[in-house]
């Protein structure tokens, strides 16, 4: 039997790669004979656009830019298709992995950085940009990346105002006449990992500002500093920029750009799948074994798993996910797309333990299943 190994992150704890390897290596353990391939998969998140780059032998390329505080750091973007697109992650110009945590502060953090790196990529004289927008310390609306392209945001007196949440508060007007026309003539992909429009309880403020360092009382400030901005750029574009599908990502970033640069918004993981070429690599496999930190209603939206495993039962190739949580009661859709839904943990723990024992528990996991698979060829 040959297995293809397909997981996504397990979040806070595993990137792809070594979530991959340890299913590969309980599989080792296990008494089933058998082959595998690892094939770490991304659907928008942070490690997205190095998983590309990796699977399309890219070029790296680094710069300096700046980070959502403003410091200057060193980054990097990739090329792709003999040098015509830029693959940027915008983790590393603008994610949360750069801060600290005592630094995190949505209503001073900026894109700008990510910004920088489009420019760059523009500078090499790519025709499409590739942009993961997972990970980010940002809730701008875009509008740090849009101002280094030259887009300004300006008060009720026409004073240009710092791209950021804190001062855009008292924003009146988006000016786009000195915009970088280089970038009007690139083509622009979003690789987005959540559906969340922009506004609202289930919006970008709301949903994510927390995990990005957003306090109570910043919540709402933020809504509303992207409700303005919406409502400004829905009366100069035409498009209501609150009801875009995906523009609550990354700080509704997604959204900003969809607006301002023509950004198409797609779901991450079926473009990474394709990008990469999973079809070719499928084709040779009898089961197919994938996972992240939860599989549950929500993997069902889009997520990575649900990608892989609709790709897997077009073929017929049965599909088992393993995850830290699934839900408790058998769910029918799930059942449609997996095999089977076992989750890692084996005994009740916090979730820190349970996120600190993830390696070893896929280990363990993978072993089992692996020898239970070696019963049934028995």
């Amino acid at each position: 039997m040959h297995i293809l190994i397909a997981p996504n992150a397990f979040k806070n704890s595993l990137d792809a790669s070594r979530v991959a390897l340890a299913i590969q290596d309980g599989l080792k353990l296990s008494k089933l004979k058998c082959t595998t391939e690892c094939f770490p998969i991304a659907d928008g998140g942070d490690g997205t656009g190095s998983l590309i780059m990796e699977r399309c032998k890219g070029k790296i390329i680094w710069k300096e830019v700046h980070d959502p505080l403003g410091r200057k750091i060193k980054s990097l973007f990739g090329l792709i298709d003999n040098g015509k697109t830029a693959v940027i992650e915008m983790a590393d110009a603008s994610g949360l992995r750069l801060l600290k945590k005592d630094e995190l502060n949505p209503m001073r953090a900026s894109s700008f950085g990510t910004g920088e790196l489009m420019k760059f990529a523009l500078d090499e004289g790519v025709t499409k940009i590739i942009l993961a927008m997972g990970g980010s310390a940002t809730v701008d609306g875009g509008c740090g990346i849009l101002s280094t392209l030259g887009i300004s945001f300006l008060d009720d007196a026409g004073k240009p105002l710092p791209a950021i949440p804190e001062s855009l508060a008292n924003m009146s007007k988006v000016d786009i006449t000195s915009i970088d026309k280089r970038v009007l003539d690139c083509e622009i992909v979003i690789l987005c990992d959540v559906d969340n429009k922009l506004l609202g309880p289930q919006g970008s403020a709301h949903v994510f500002g927390p995990q990005k360092g957003a306090t109570a009382e910043m919540i709402p400030l933020l809504d509303g500093f992207l409700t303005n901005l919406a409502k400004i750029s829905t009366e100069q574009s035409g498009i209501n920029m609150a009801d875009i599908k995906h523009g609550g990502a990354a700080g509704g970033a997604a959204a900003g750009l969809h607006i301002w640069l023509n950004a198409k918004l797609v779901n991450g993981i079926d473009t990474f799948l394709s990008l990469t070429n999973f079809d070719r690599v499928l084709q040779n496999a009898g089961l197919v074994i994938t996972g992240e930190g939860s599989i549950d209603e929500q993997t069902l939206l889009g997520k990575g798993p649900y990608g892989v495993a609709v790709k897997a039962k077009a073929r017929n190739i049965p599909v088992i996910g393993l995850a830290g949580k699934i839900p408790l009661e058998p769910n029918t859709e799930l059942q449609q797309y997996f095999d089977a839904l076992i989750s890692i943990n084996n005994e009740l723990t916090d979730t820190a333990t349970a996120i600190s024992n993830t390696e070893k528990n896929l280990i363990r996991t993978a072993t089992i299943v692996g020898d239970l698979i070696a019963l049934d060829n028995n």
